[in-house]
C-alpha cells in the first residue's frame, strides 16, 4: 500500500486537484470528473458532492447580487435596468468562478471524512 501524506481538503479542493494526493486533476471538463487520478489512480467514482455547491453559490452569489443591486440604485442613483444589469453581471461571473472549486472542495471533503453512503444495520 503506498502512503500519501495528508493533504488540505481545501488546498486540495481550491486548486481543483486529487483529495488523496494534491496532484491529479480532478475535471475533465467545467464540472464533469476524471474517471481516476492520473498520478495516484483514486477512484472518483464515489465522488459525489449532489446539489450543496449549487447551494452554497446560490446563497453567496444571490445575497451579493441584491446588495449590489441596492447599492447601485439608491446609493449611486443608478437607473433601475443599469442596476439589474450590473447584478445580473456580477451573478453570472461569480458563479462561473465559485462553482467548480465550491465543488472541488466538498468531494475533498468528503475524502478525508472518509463519507459514505449510509447504511441500517440489523
Amino acid at each position: 500500500m503506498t502512503y500519501y501524506p495528508p493533504v488540505s481538503p481545501y488546498a486540495a479542493g481550491l486548486g481543483c486537484k486529487c483529495p488523496r494526493c494534491g496532484q491529479g486533476m480532478l475535471f475533465k471538463s467545467y464540472l464533469g470528473l476524471h474517471e481516476a487520478c492520473a498520478n495516484c489512480n483514486l477512484d472518483y467514482a464515489k465522488a459525489d458532492s449532489g446539489d450543496g455547491p449549487a447551494v452554497f453559490v446560490i446563497f453567496i452569489v444571490g445575497f451579493a447580487a441584491v446588495a449590489i443591486a441596492f447599492i447601485a440604485r439608491f446609493v449611486w442613483y443608478a437607473p433601475i435596468w443599469l442596476a439589474f444589469l450590473l447584478s445580473i453581471g456580477v451573478a453570472m461571473i461569480s458563479i462561473f468562478a465559485m462553482l467548480r472549486p465550491l465543488k472541488a472542495t466538498l468531494i475533498a471533503l468528503q475524502y478525508a471524512n472518509k463519507a459514505a453512503e449510509g447504511r441500517l444495520e440489523e
